[in-house]
Parts: C-alpha cells; structure tokens; sequence
C-alpha cells in the first residue's frame, strides 16, 4: 500500500473515532523500514481550551514507558555495560535483604523477580520519591523464588530496573534514555519518563471514559492485582504534573511516532541508530519462561 493511501485510511478511521466520540483525541504512527510513512492526529489534547492534537502531542502512555526502559537495558547489554545474569544485589546491596540475593537483571526483565508489589499504603506522593521507593523495595520480601512465576511488576518494574541500572552504571536510566536512544534518533523531547517542565504544555489531558473498569476486588481476594488501589491509573492521576515531571521508568509520556521511531531503531530498521545486533535481538525475542500469571490464576 502506498503511504499517501495508508495515510488516508488512517485519517479517516481516526476522523471516526474522534466526530463520533467515541474517541477524544488520537495519534497513530506508522514506521516501515525505517521510513515515517503514516503520522495522523485528530481530535483534541485539552476539552477545556480546545487545543487540538497535534503529531508532537504529548500523551501519558502508561506501560508504554516499560518496552522504552527495557529497551535501554539491552542497549547497555549490547554495549557490555551490564549483563542479562547480573545479581541485582552485586550492584545493589541493600536489595540482597531477605532471601533477594539470587535476583537477576533477566528476571525483572521477564517480571519473573518476584517482588510485583509496591507496600500497601503506598501513595501518588510516594511514586514520586525515588529514594523512598528503592529503600522499600529494597526491604520487602519476595512473593516467590525468583525465575519460577510471572507476575506483572505494574508499577516496581521501573524502580526495580532504573535503580539497578543507576548502580550499575552511575547515570539515571532517564539520562541513558537520552543519551543512547532518544537523542542519537532526534526524539530527545519526544519520549519521557518524566517530562521536563518545559515540555508539559505538549501534554494531552486524560479523560476517564463514561464508564469506568469495575473496581479492583478486596484486599484477601485471589483475584486482588498487585497494586494498591489508590495508585491504579485514573485520569485524575495521569494528569498530575508532579507524577508528569516525575522519573517513573514503569510508566510514561511520548509522542506515537516517537514510540513507533524507537521501535523501528531496535528492529534495526534505521541505518543511522544501531541499539542492538541481530543476534541479540533473537536473544531478546526468545521465551523465557512459560506459566500462568501470578494474581490471575493463583497457585
């Protein structure tokens, strides 16, 4: 299909979505080979002023912001700056307290860590102190013996992550973010885990819909997710500028073509950025592991 017509189909599916209200507002970015050949936007970023979306629209991505920050953990990999079997405890003491000490950069990669969970009580001014978050992950104990479940790390995946990264390595993974992804692929402003306060007029404001998902169960319930209430994601919560401009590598805000750019960079699809070699990218595409979730088919 050629892009003009691609881009025209999009266009129109977007147009829709957003005239019928089903949608408010939308991006959608299509890289093929290495090449932008689709970059829509439609509706609006702000209700209450009318600002339209535009492609450099800022959008809160939630879990988006996980693939970037593992993403630059196979970057370092690549670079022999940190290995897939590193201890986390090796570079990070603290973190070897009760029984954590066999945790491996692999297994919160593959969320197989066995630490899902952020303390109960934990809230949206906690998720924005790093060093407080760290000391309590640092402190919890593990659900599991590391390597042998799954369960969705939600919201410790980026502490756990970042912060081995920043021992590792001695830089925020939000400086290696820049430094070896966004900025050599000219997005540096594009994709973030926290948004410079510059930038915060780029972001779209979140709308819960009409009807919102059923509440999560009680506490003691099998079916109970491993995130305190009070921090599952809601408009009112996304669009905290102190949660925003906060460095959250589990969630975070970019641009579709931002997203779709950096992607493409790690299929090897542009010749000018190379991340990874191809035969890491099999490595990273290989299974793992293999079992039902932790919290949704408990054992």
């Amino acid at each position: 299909m050629a892009a003009a017509d691609l881009q025209g189909r999009i266009r129109r599916a977007v147009h829709e979505l957003t005239d019928s209200g089903a949608e408010t507002g939308i991006q959608v970015a299509v890289v093929r080979e290495g090449v932008l050949v689709a970059d829509v936007a439609g509706g609006v970023a702000d209700p209450a002023t009318g600002r339209p979306v535009s492609p450099g629209t800022l959008f809160w991505a939630a879990s988006t912001a996980k693939g970037m920050a593992s993403t630059v953990v196979h970057v370092l990999a690549e670079r022999g700056e940190i290995g897939y079997d590193l201890r986390v405890a090796d570079v990070w003491p603290e973190f070897a307290a009760h029984g954590k000490d066999s945790i491996t950069v692999r297994h919160l990669l593959c969320h197989t860590a066995g630490v899902p969970a952020l303390p109960p009580g934990t809230t949206p001014d906690d998720l924005c102190d790093w060093e407080r978050i760290c000391a309590l992950l640092a402190g919890t104990e593990p659900w599991w013996r590391p390597g042998t479940r799954f369960g969705y790390h939600s919201d410790t995946f980026g502490y756990l992550v970042g912060e081995t990264v920043r021992r590792a390595t001695g830089s925020t993974i939000s400086e290696l973010l820049r430094e070896l992804i966004t900025g050599p692929l000219g997005i540096a402003d594009d994709v973030h885990f926290g948004v410079p306060a510059r930038l915060l007029p780029r972001v779209a404001t979140q709308i819960d819909p009409e009807e919102l998902p059923a509440p999560p169960p009680e506490p003691g319930s099998p079916q109970k997710p491993p995130m305190p209430m009070v921090i599952i994601p809601r408009a009112a919560l996304a669009n905290r500028r102190d949660l925003l401009g906060a460095d959250i590598p589990s969630v975070g805000t970019m641009t579709a073509r931002a997203a779709a750019t950096v992607y493409a960079a790690l299929l090897g699809h542009i010749d000018a950025v190379n991340l990874v070699s191809a035969e890491r990218l099999a490595a990273m595409a290989a299974i793992t592991y293999q079992g039902p979730e932790i919290g949704r088919a408990h054992v």
